[in-house]
């Protein structure tokens, strides 16, 4: 396995952005969509994830197992005078057919060297309070914050309870 920054998107890996989003949408993971998720719903977002890559404020890493992509992590830095000292981990997916293998940790190491080299001291991240990925983060030295009811709709469309973690980078 391998874990790559994107710089861009090429239609080669947009299909496959698009297959591992709406696997992980219909699989139950609330990262903002609802199912059924379309493929064109996925292509338009992973599109305009594309048109902002080449900016400072947004990075993207994908897993690559045998050249094809099976996760995704995205770090967004704030850009605000008063929190140029943090970012937001979003969107940490892996493809149901590859998890269990140390994936998701290489990809959110990736993610937090990329902005301890910016200088960043502080990540956020939010999660669904009952899902798999809420007992993962802790493993990866993220602390709770708290959680907040009935904050996001899950795939299915109903509501849930929202887990906010932090991690400072030392």
């Amino acid at each position: 396995m391998r874990i790559l920054e994107l710089q861009q998107i090429d239609a080669d890996q947009l299909a496959q952005l698009v297959a591992l989003l709406r696997d992980c949408v219909h699989g139950g993971a609330s990262v903002g969509f609802l199912a059924p998720l379309s493929g064109k719903e996925a292509s338009r977002y992973w599109q305009q994830l594309a048109r902002e890559l080449h900016l400072d404020s947004l990075r993207c890493w994908v897993a690559l197992y045998d050249g094809q992509i099976v996760g995704s992590v995205q770090l967004s830095l704030c850009g605000k005078a008063n929190g140029r000292h943090r970012g937001e981990i979003q969107k940490l997916l892996v493809h149901s057919a590859h998890r269990g293998r140390g994936i998701a940790g290489r990809l959110m190491q990736a993610a937090e060297q990329a902005a301890r080299n910016v200088g960043r001291t502080l990540l956020v991240l939010d999660t669904d309070s009952e899902s798999v990925a809420a007992s993962l983060y802790p493993r990866l030295g993220w602390l709770p914050a708290g959680d907040i009811p009935h904050y996001a709709a899950s795939p299915d469309g109903q509501l849930h309870a929202t887990r906010y973690f932090y991690k400072q980078l030392g």
